[in-house]
C-alpha cells in the first residue's frame, strides 16, 4: 500500500482536476446531445467508447515510449484480469456510464452529475477501507458525511429545476 505526502499529492491532485473539468465539459455537451433528442444514452456511450478507444491506445503507446513499458496484462494473473473485466470494464466502463448517461437524459446535469461523481468517491473511500484495508480516519469519515448530505440535498426535491425568472412588466409608452 502506497503513502502519500501532500508534496507527493501535488500532481495527483492536479490530474484529478484537470479529469474533472474534462468530465464536466464532456457531460455538458453530452446533455446537449441527448436533449436534442436524436441520439439515445447507449449510443452516446457507444459513440463516447469509440473515440476514447484509439485515443487511449495512443495514449498507452506514448507512455511506453517515455517512462518505459508498462507491465505485460496479459500475463496477469486470472485474478487480476477479472478484478480489470469485472470491475475497470463492466462495473466501470460499460454499467456505470450506461446508468450515467440514461440518468443525464432524464435530469439536470446540474444535479445527476454531482450525485453521481460524489457517490463514487464515497464509495471508494468505504471500499478502501474495507476491503484494501486503508486507514479509516474521524476526516474521512466526516468527508463521507457530507458528501452524502450533499447527495441527499441535490436530490431533494425542488432542486431539479430552478424557477422561471420573472416576467418582465409591459414597458408604457
Amino acid at each position: 500500500m502506497a503513502t502519500t505526502t501532500s508534496t507527493s499529492l501535488a500532481l495527483p491532485i492536479m490530474l484529478a482536476i484537470g479529469a474533472g473539468v474534462c468530465w464536466g465539459i464532456g457531460e455538458v455537451c453530452t446533455k446537449l446531445v441527448l436533449k436534442s433528442g436524436q441520439v439515445g444514452p447507449v449510443t452516446a456511450v457507444a459513440v463516447r467508447t469509440l473515440v476514447a478507444l484509439p485515443l487511449v491506445w495512443l495514449a498507452w503507446w506514448a507512455v511506453g515510449r517515455v517512462l518505459g513499458p508498462e507491465p505485460d496484462w496479459t500475463k496477469a494473473s486470472s485474478g487480476v484480469l477479472l478484478k480489470l473485466i469485472l470491475g475497470a470494464g463492466v462495473a466501470a466502463g460499460a454499467v456505470a456510464l450506461i446508468l450515467f448517461y440514461s440518468s443525464l437524459k432524464l435530469a439536470d446535469v446540474s444535479v445527476v452529475k454531482p450525485i453521481a461523481f460524489t457517490i463514487a468517491p464515497a464509495t471508494a473511500v468505504l471500499l478502501g477501507w474495507l476491503i484494501l484495508g486503508e486507514a479509516m480516519t474521524v476526516r474521512k469519515g466526516a468527508a463521507v458525511a457530507l458528501i452524502l448530505t450533499g447527495v441527499v440535498l441535490l436530490a431533494s426535491p425542488g432542486t431539479s429545476k430552478a424557477p422561471a425568472p420573472p416576467t418582465p412588466a409591459p414597458s408604457q409608452p
